[in-house]
């Protein structure tokens, strides 16, 4: 005769719910709530450096509790002269957003295109785009990638920085493989013998199924073009830079103006923050359903 344990004799009840089995335990929430104190503890860290005083900042013990400066120090940073910080940040919301579109926009068809046409040379050209991500193109492209804007007397313009950034290989590969687990090659097929043609079929068929996807390739793709450095450093002027060359440009003279920096460097999380605000629910929908699909 089998001996039933007492988690057996639970699981058995009739009126026991199937969620209440995958019930987080209590080691389970520590864990997660160290973890999210861990993982805040930075941004919590860089407001109260905000506002307060560079003297209030580098005492020891150091202030563990937001001070009352920080609407002076944010009043700072707007009027510094050197760093154009206004300036910068309009420049870096009109560069993320293009390169955002178009990557998505583009890496979409191109998805659709390797995943559910058959064309000739698609193979050979799939792996020319993964080729290009196991090449660090910034660091050994930046030369020629200058001197051609050079040529298109494009240094000191957005152009220089949109245009090579509005189109990865990442996210073409990530949308292939995307669309092939998202998309079946029968529902492509049934929509093609009912006449529909390949815009509609990527309008109406591929884009609703994908739709989790663009949204993790988007917010990826903002945050990187976001916090891009080196690149607008070398092609723009110091009178027209990004927010991230901007609170560069926040030190002082002679010495390291802590509470200036980190008040730059505060206000131009926001619309990261934002943006997660805006797309978490579909950041996660499209993780946890590749999760679920794999």
């Amino acid at each position: 005769m089998t001996t039933l344990t007492a988690g057996d004799r639970r699981r058995a009840q009739p009126g026991r719910k199937r969620s209440d089995m995958w019930s987080a335990t209590p080691w389970t929430k520590i864990v997660l709530a160290v973890t999210i104190v861990i993982s805040a503890f930075p941004i919590y860290w860089m407001i109260v450096i905000a506002s307060r005083t560079n003297k209030e900042a580098t005492d020891i013990p150091p202030p563990f509790l937001p001070g009352g400066n920080l609407g002076e120090n944010i009043r700072r940073v707007l009027a510094n002269e050197d760093a154009h910080y206004l300036t910068g940040l309009t420049n870096s919301l009109i560069i993320a957003i293009t390169v955002t579109v178009s990557v998505v926009l583009i890496s979409t068809f191109a998805g659709f295109a390797f995943a559910r046409l058959r064309f000739k040379g698609g193979k050979l050209l799939l792996l020319l785009v993964l080729i290009t991500m196991m090449v660090p193109l910034q660091q050994m492209g930046i030369v020629p990638l200058y001197r051609v804007m050079v040529n298109l007397e494009w240094i000191g313009t957005l152009k220089a920085v949109i245009l090579p950034y509005l189109l990865n290989g990442f996210g073409v590969f990530l949308m292939t493989q995307y669309t092939e687990q998202a998309v079946p090659g029968e529902l492509v097929e049934a929509a093609r013998v009912d006449g529909a043609s390949t815009m509609r079929i990527w309008w109406n068929v591929i884009l609703p199924a994908v739709r989790p996807g663009m949204a993790v390739l988007g917010i990826n793709t903002f945050m990187l073009t976001w916090n891009d450095f080196m690149w607008p450093l070398i092609a723009l002027t110091p009178d027209n830079p990004t927010v991230q060359v901007a609170i560069n440009s926040l030190n002082a003279k002679y010495g390291t103006d802590y509470v200036l920096i980190f008040s730059g460097t505060a206000m131009s999380i926001l619309p990261l923050i934002l943006v997660f605000v805006l797309f978490g629910r579909q950041i996660i929908g499209g993780l946890m359903e590749g999760a679920v699909k794999a």
